[in-house]
């Protein structure tokens, strides 16, 4: 066929044909998700969405080898309706943007037609089936015969095919669970929250011990009254220091000691440790109206109840300070504790064990730096290295682009 017949078929679909055809895709998963109890496509995972990529992938190359000359296939593989389905996509991810996404969310004709799981629904599913058949049966095009001249093209839009598909197909396999962790011992389970059952893991994790390092203290006045804490102005930037001064209504403090860590001798008075019981103490002194107060404030552990200096009918406290970092020292054991590595996990510093992604997650925010508790998430996607593989594609297409526009450029102003 010529080109001048290609264009016609082109023109002669259009874009009307094109929106028309992607309207009829969204109405069509609409019923679907009627017909269905609105529940949505479920992915297989892992080989089946395997196996059913592969032959879609050769779907596609045989559609757009064997009946390229084909007005329909032709018509499928256009820009017309390649563009009508970028439009849909993009509309359909809008209203999963607009309205929340979450399992029996929102009035009963957004359940229904499952708008409250766009991403998952039967009118997304099928537009993006027909987007990238249309997408790789361009590609395939551009492709065979290969001239060097397309690289950029192929590059570009194979990367965007490859990380599109990848990341949906893939979307069935991705696991994450929490391992709860107890100082001094191991585990090599944990709890998919998704599915609400202990999943088995291919090694075991063992919790050296927990640490945690805290902001500095603050002073705070609490209402016995008005069952309210009455912070200082400036508690949020002013670092616990010998010396500082605190101020509120009729009250007047002087830090006159400070202890980060410390701990009440035989004799009752504070004094430092590094025990790892230790806690914060300030000795503080001023004046409350015409009445003089003194003492020693602490902010309590879960060894010792808290200290407090009454001013009036009012009481002067201590609030420990927030996380400022926190870590778990683990050791991972893989081949039933034959290998034994040993890692420090902290917030947004993963590692890596058996495919699987360890970050550290939370803890026992009631024992704050003395808790024993460790809760590590544990993430398994084993497509993702595909998706990014599609990512660096698309990055070196878009080089490839840059650097044939610089070298026009400078042809041009040659």
């Amino acid at each position: 066929m010529s080109a001048k017949e290609a264009k016609g078929i082109v023109s002669a679909g259009g874009f009307r044909d094109g929106f028309l055809f992607s309207l009829a895709v969204v109405l069509t998963g609409f019923v679907i998700e009627v017909a269905t109890g609105s529940g949505g496509v479920v992915v297989p995972q892992w080989p089946v969405n395997g196996a059913v990529l592969a032959l879609f992938s050769a779907s596609i190359v045989v559609a757009g080898l064997v009946w390229r000359e084909n007005r329909f296939v032709m018509w499928l593989g256009g820009i017309p309706l390649g563009i009508s389905l970028i439009f849909t996509l993009a509309l359909l991810s809008f209203v999963g943007g607009m309205l929340p996404q979450e399992s029996g969310t929102g009035a009963l004709w957004v359940k229904t037609l499952r708008l409250n799981g766009v991403f998952s629904s039967w009118p997304f599913a099928i537009a993006v089936f027909f987007f990238l058949f249309n997408l790789g049966l361009s590609l395939v095009w551009k492709t065979v015969p290969f001239r060097a001249a397309n690289l950029q093209f192929i590059l570009f839009h194979a990367g965007f095919w490859v990380a599109l598909s990848c990341g949906l197909m893939g979307a069935a396999d991705l696991q994450r669970v929490i391992i709860p962790l107890y100082e001094g011992k191991a585990t090599s389970r944990g709890y998919e929250a998704s599915s609400k059952s202990m999943t088995e893991l291919p090694f075991e994790v063992y919790l050296q011990n927990f640490e945690m390092q805290e902001y500095s203290p603050q002073l705070a006045l609490y209402d016995q009254q008005q069952s309210r804490l009455l912070p200082d102005d400036l508690r949020q930037v002013q670092d616990m220091a010998e010396g500082m001064a605190v101020s509120w209504d009729r009250l007047t403090l002087r830090v006159e000691r400070y202890l980060p860590s410390g701990r009440v001798d035989s004799s009752g008075v504070p004094v430092p440790t590094d025990s790892p019981e230790g806690m914060p103490y300030v000795r503080i002194a001023g004046i409350s109206g015409d009445e003089e107060v003194a003492g020693w404030v602490s902010t309590g552990s879960p060894f010792e109840a808290p200290s407090v200096v009454r001013a009036g009918s009012r009481l002067i406290v201590l609030i420990p300070g927030a996380p400022k970092k926190f870590r778990s020292r683990i050791t991972i054991r893989r081949d039933g504790g034959e290998r034994e590595v040993s890692e420090i996990l902290e917030v947004n510093k993963p590692v890596e064990a058996n495919g699987w992604k360890l970050y550290q997650m939370g803890y026992d925010e009631q024992a704050g730096r003395w808790s024993s508790l460790s809760l590590v998430e544990g993430v398994r996607d084993p497509w993702l290295p595909a998706v990014y593989t599609g990512f660096f594609m698309i990055l070196a297409g878009n080089a490839m682009f840059f650097w044939k526009g610089m070298k026009k450029s400078r042809t041009l102003s040659g």
